[in-house]
């Protein structure tokens, strides 16, 4: 895999991999924006993919004269599956449990972020959380450290958030600077305080039946949220993540296996991915090639969770670049059943599972239901 060529697959040109210094997010067209056109009910409690006769009915009653199988046939064969819009709605039954369980307790749950240095993609990454924060109802604490600072001031910073009553969640922004030991500081992290789930012990249960971990990893965690929002099977189901790294690909395939998936990992090293690939139900994608999964390589019908974001040379771009996944979009939205954007797929989800990860910890610390 490593020594492939990845193309832009709008275009001839091989693509070229950028510095990512931003992301910004659009609204995809998905069986949620229909359902909305049409005031369908979206709720956690049903797939987010009724069924064509149900659709059908209640554009009939509502006079609406599209059918879901005309809008399919024109957009594209495969169902958007739209994270930004999913990731509202959970930010929205975030904010109400807050609610409830400040008006119950008075207890607000707390989220503490420690940054080192002064990337600017890091430092927006955080305002994005605060941001995120604030929009639900979570406190939210920072602490700056200048990139020179040491290894024991950031150790330091995460005893105080530990021992703090007031913070139910500590994250470290990743990545640190060269000279800091990242999986010391991240250990520091009390367990119950995990929210990005990376703490050993967490993924170390996450890894054993029969034990629950008290958090899962952010990204991973977004991924299976989007399958079981959109009614997509995962029990049975042949299922391959593309990469396995710590953050995404390793705790993503324990996750498919809990869900009773027949996983396979692919990674740098696999002989001739392109053949496991095609045999899969269910492909997450977090391995960091721009479009390198392309159309051929997918079996028809397969769901594609596409969590890769790449830069890539776009001269008709005001920034000069655009943003793609792993996957040959253009290519596999015509072969599979359904589809994350880059971007508006998996992003959004990372924010809205660590503020879901926040307020499990303070219900879990302080007991409320």
């Amino acid at each position: 895999m490593a020594s492939m060529i990845f193309s832009d697959c709008s275009s001839s040109a091989t693509a070229r991999l950028l510095p990512l210094r931003c992301h910004k997010l659009h609204r995809s067209c998905s069986v949620l924006s229909f359902c909305r056109r049409v005031s369908l009910p979206l709720t956690s409690t049903r797939p987010l993919l009724p069924s064509l006769s149900s659709l059908q009915a209640h554009v009939s009653s509502t006079f609406v004269s599209v059918s879901v199988t005309a809008k399919m046939a024109t957009e594209s064969s495969a169902i958007v599956i739209d994270g930004k819009s999913v990731a509202k709605q959970i930010r929205e039954e975030i904010a109400v449990e807050i609610a409830r369980m400040r008006e119950a307790t008075g207890i607000v749950p707390g989220l503490a972020v420690i940054l080192v240095g002064d990337r600017k993609d890091s430092a927006t990454y955080v305002r994005n959380k605060k941001k995120a924060c604030d929009g639900v109802g979570i406190n939210s604490f920072e602490v700056n450290l200048p990139g020179d600072t040491t290894e024991q001031e950031v150790l330091n910073s995460i005893t105080k958030f530990n021992e703090d009553p007031s913070v139910h969640g500590i994250l470290v922004q990743l990545p640190l600077p060269k000279h800091m030991n990242e999986e010391k500081i991240l250990n520091a992290v009390g367990i119950e305080k995990d929210v990005d789930g990376f703490h050993p012990l967490n993924i170390g249960r996450l890894a054993m039946r029969g034990r629950e971990p008290l958090f899962v990893p952010c990204t991973p965690k977004g991924c299976i949220e989007l399958l079981h929002r959109y009614g997509i099977q995962i029990k049975g189901k042949k299922a391959v993540v593309i990469g396995r790294s710590n953050i995404v690909g390793m705790p993503a395939a324990l996750l498919l296996q809990r869900e009773d998936a027949t996983v396979t990992i692919v990674h740098s090293r696999t002989n001739n991915p392109e053949d496991i690939i095609r045999d899969a139900d269910i492909i997450i994608s977090a391995v960091g090639q721009a479009n390198m999964v392309r159309g051929s390589w997918i079996k028809p019908g397969a769901v594609i969770i596409d969590v890769g974001i790449n830069p890539v040379e776009d001269p008709e771009s005001p920034r000069g670049y655009r943003l793609v996944g792993d996957v040959c979009y253009e290519e596999v939205v015509k072969v599979a059943s359904a589809v994350t954007p880059v971007p508006g797929g998996v992003g959004p989800m990372t924010i809205a599972m660590l503020l879901s990860n926040t307020l499990s910890s303070a219900k879990r610390m302080h007991n409320f239901n």
